[in-house]
């Protein structure tokens, strides 16, 4: 009896390990991930690796308060602008939802902020008084060849009447001589009188110019025998009399083509303390993509984008005067790409590197070089590897400010190819012939790169995608730390979320990096699935920030005038290494020119820092700074805001 009790626990035992062998084997990749997964999150977790390495954590905003952001901003209240207008989201667009959402990193707390018009791809900048400048957005959604239904395109209306401008409605009718097919103008356009033209010599009345309007017009009736394959003048339905005989439109092809997205000429600032959108004067042109870079003057440059017709700008740049809060034409034309990186320089002239983040012919205004806004003349700057790979690279002002280096990091083809760049690219512009040199090369092909300078003088560069809009699920979970001083990169830990187009990153006072947005086309290895927007925040810590001690800084003046002086105090005073002035970002489409860190000279003594804020205008731009000092580790203090008036 016992034997066969015994018998029976032994095939049991037998048939029990069978099975516990056959799940093991059918869920051994599971159990290994499983293991892999949480041995990987123990390691990142130890204190050693963190201070090696830094430490990624996702913020993941209650449901409610999420939106699809586009662009951020650090306000000088410490606090992120979080702006998605409609969030490249064609239903909140038809619905007009616009999303801005404020967010404290320090307290946590999210606020819902009234939009007042769609600022999806709009620009922006950091203004003096300590509000942002924002100009542009969009109009119009994009359609794609085959979802448009009714032929359409540019209308050109010609007046000859060198008397009186005339305004023609939304819903003007334009009906060809030739063809005689009808098309009707979706928004109104004021057409500016002629300009009569005189004999320099004689005096002699010789003819007038006509004054022109552009004004996208579409077919009555859907279908493609609508569309017109050449050139026709057409008559304007409603006028008449001499109206009738000195207006009138000229259309090439009017088609089912793709139509791109459109642009507004609605410009804003925002205020941080008020924290609301105040509507200033609109721009000439209106502009879907636009960069907007202070000058020397203080005066806010705003440059290329799509208008309200979804052409590229003709280099029709303009100026905003924050004194006015008014917009001037540049007398002169330069046409850039979409989203172009252009910088102020130490001279007054503006560098442009050659990064974009597209839309433009491949052959216009790609070119990196030196641009003198006041001549317009523009000087090339050779050597730029994988020139052809510039669209969604990044530029950074490599830190300090004053050595005028530049970096261009990664890139890939125009368009939608799936040509990417491993390559980092730096220029000296204090080099009597600035050329680009290839400085440490990327792991892999990047777009999107996103890269924030960091208060001790490294750039943190994290994200970015192989293929176009991640594709192919190409995603880089990588972060390096660029060293200028050096030239090298520094592997750090991996950021957790994949970030591409739409994505960006910027400083914060305590010294961590955030990064947000990306808008994967798909979600999916095959291409098969639409991709999903990428809500969810993310915060790097540095290493820095897990050493055992930190400097403090504390008390000083809020506001210094360039050349001028303020003293601190720090407990650690005699360890001080370096002290930056750092100015807020402003991020958006692999675009963030604000951005620059500024080395101050100072003295110690006792607990009492010192610091001079350099002469130069160009240098230092007038506006609201971080102030972070460094110690003899390279710790750095939480930041002090100070303004330059």
């Amino acid at each position: 009896m016992n034997d066969r009790a015994g018998r029976r626990r032994a095939r049991r035992l037998a048939i029990g390990t069978a099975v516990v062998l056959a799940l093991a084997g059918m869920n051994g990749p599971w159990l290994y991930r499983f293991g892999t997964a949480k041995y990987h999150q123990y390691k990142i977790d130890k204190p050693e690796y963190k201070a090696e390495n830094g430490k990624w954590e996702i913020v993941d905003f209650p449901e409610k308060y999420r939106q699809n952001t586009i662009h951020a901003a650090l306000l000088r209240t410490g606090k992120v602008l979080l702006v998605a207008g409609s969030g490249n989201n064609q239903d909140n667009f038809d619905a007009k939802r616009f999303d801005t959402r404020i967010w404290d990193p320090v307290k946590g707390t999210i606020k819902k902020v009234p939009t007042p018009s769609d600022l999806f791809c709009t620009g922006h900048t950091q203004l003096a008084n300590g509000n942002l400048l924002i100009a542009g957005g969009t109009k119009r959604y994009e359609k794609l060849k085959g979802d448009v239904t009714k032929a359409g395109g540019l209308m050109i209306v010609h007046n000859e009447n060198p008397d009186r401008p005339i305004t023609l409605p939304a819903g003007t009718k334009f009906t060809g001589k030739e063809n005689g097919r009808t098309f009707v103008s979706k928004d109104p356009v004021v057409v500016e009188r002629a300009t009569k033209v005189f004999d320099k010599t004689t005096g002699k009345f010789l003819r007038n110019n006509p004054g022109l309007g552009r004004i996208y017009v579409e077919a009555q009736k859907s279908g493609a025998k609508y569309e017109t394959g050449t050139q026709d003048n057409y008559r304007i339905q409603g006028l008449t009399g001499t109206d009738a005989r000195n207006t009138y439109g000229i259309a090439q092809k009017l088609a089912l083509d793709k139509k791109d997205f459109q642009g507004i000429r609605d410009a804003f600032e925002f205020d941080p303390v008020a924290e609301k959108y105040i509507k200033v004067d609109p721009m000439k042109e209106a502009r879907w993509y636009p960069t907007l870079t202070t000058l020397s003057d203080g005066k806010i440059l705003s440059v290329s984008g799509l208008d309200d017709i979804g052409q590229l700008v003709p280099g029709k740049n303009e100026v905003f005067d924050p004194k006015t809060r008014k917009w001037t034409y540049l007398s002169k034309v330069r046409q850039f790409p979409t989203y172009p990186a252009l910088f102020l320089m130490q001279n007054g002239k503006v560098f442009y590197s050659g990064s974009n983040a597209g839309y433009g012919p491949d052959n216009v205004g790609r070119v990196p070089g030196i641009w003198d806004v006041d001549t317009n003349k523009f000087t090339k700057i050779p050597g730029l590897s994988d020139a052809d790979r510039m669209e969604t690279s990044g530029t950074v002002l490599l830190p300090p400010a004053q050595d005028e280096k530049f970096m261009v990091i990664g890139g890939g083809g125009v368009g939608e190819s799936k040509l990417s760049s491993n390559r980092t690219r730096i220029v000296d512009m204090k080099a009597d012939s600035p050329k680009f040199v290839d400085g440490p090369t990327l792991e892999k092909g990047t777009r999107y790169p996103q890269a924030s300078i960091l208060p001790d003088d490294t750039v943190l560069v994290s994200g970015g995608s192989e293929d176009y809009r991640g594709r192919g699920d190409s995603n880089i979970h990588q972060a390096r730390l660029y060293h200028p001083d050096t030239n090298t990169f520094e592997s750090v830990a991996d950021p957790l979320v994949g970030r591409n187009y739409h994505s960006g990153s910027l400083l914060l006072p305590d010294g961590r990096v955030m990064f947000f947005g990306s808008d994967s086309l798909y979600g999916d290895k095959a291409n098969t699935k639409p991709g999903v927007f990428e809500q969810r925040i993310e915060i790097y810590t540095p290493p820095y920030l897990y050493r055992d001690s930190r400097p403090s800084l504390s008390g000083g003046p809020q506001t210094i005038a360039r050349g001028a002086s303020g003293t601190f105090t720090s407990p650690q005073a005699s360890v001080i290494k370096k002290v930056r002035l750092i100015r807020p970002s402003a991020s958006t489409h692999v675009t963030d020119v604000d951005q620059r860190s500024v080395e101050l000279k100072f003295t110690v003594s006792g607990d009492k820092v010192k610091v001079t804020v350099p002469e130069n205008k160009n240098l230092v731009q007038s506006g609201w700074y971080m102030l972070f000092v460094d110690d003899d580790q390279g710790t750095p203090s939480k930041a002090q805001w100070v303004r330059v008036p």
